[in-house]
């Protein structure tokens, strides 16, 4: 996120300016863009703080466009990313990690998934990823004409299909 070219706060403002033939993106935040805006026709005091940060932008604005890194898979770069607001492949996010964190964190307030389970029957969702989980190694070891541990899988889901069965039946009162 940018900041302000005045202050420290976040930009909320962000224009492009043509000075001698040169594009310099100025950032501000609320406060400043009204007082930006104000000034006659929009012209800024002439502040040589404020043109020195304008040059620093502009250089450090083309510095990251020379080196902008792309995806080793999909070739999508970052910026291209920001603009379409879509990354390219699941390598994407290994490759932009350092620059999508800060935006999961500011966008979620966390850069962790912790995932959720219903509070009402957290067991019975545990069984059934249990069955989800059985039930593909049985489909591999039917592949792999392996009978004996088939069957061993086919004995350990029907007991979870029991017990899912006992606790969703008429005589639970949970609902």
């Amino acid at each position: 996120m940018k900041k302000c070219r005045r202050c420290s706060k976040p930009a909320t403002l962000h224009i492009t300016e043509i000075h001698d033939g040169h594009a310099v993106a100025v950032h501000l935040c609320e406060t400043c863009a009204h007082e930006y805006l104000e000034n006659e026709g929009g012209e800024e005091v002439s502040n040589p703080a404020a043109e020195l940060a304008a040059k620093l932008e502009a250089l450090v604005s083309d510095d990251d466009e020379e080196s902008q890194t792309c995806c080793s898979n999909c070739g999508i770069s970052f910026s291209e990313f920001r603009a379409q607001g879509r990354l390219g492949c699941p390598n994407c996010y290994v490759d932009f990690r350092q620059d999508l964190m800060p935006l999961l964190e500011n966008i979620h307030e966390e850069a962790i998934h912790q995932g959720k389970r219903p509070l009402r029957s957290p067991g019975q969702t545990e069984d059934q990823a249990r069955l989800i989980h059985l039930r593909t190694e049985q489909r591999d070891a039917i592949g792999r004409e392996d009978y004996e541990a088939a069957a061993e899988l086919r004995d350990a889901i029907a007991n979870i299909e029991a017990t899912l069965l006992r606790s969703s039946g008429p005589g639970n009162t949970d609902d």
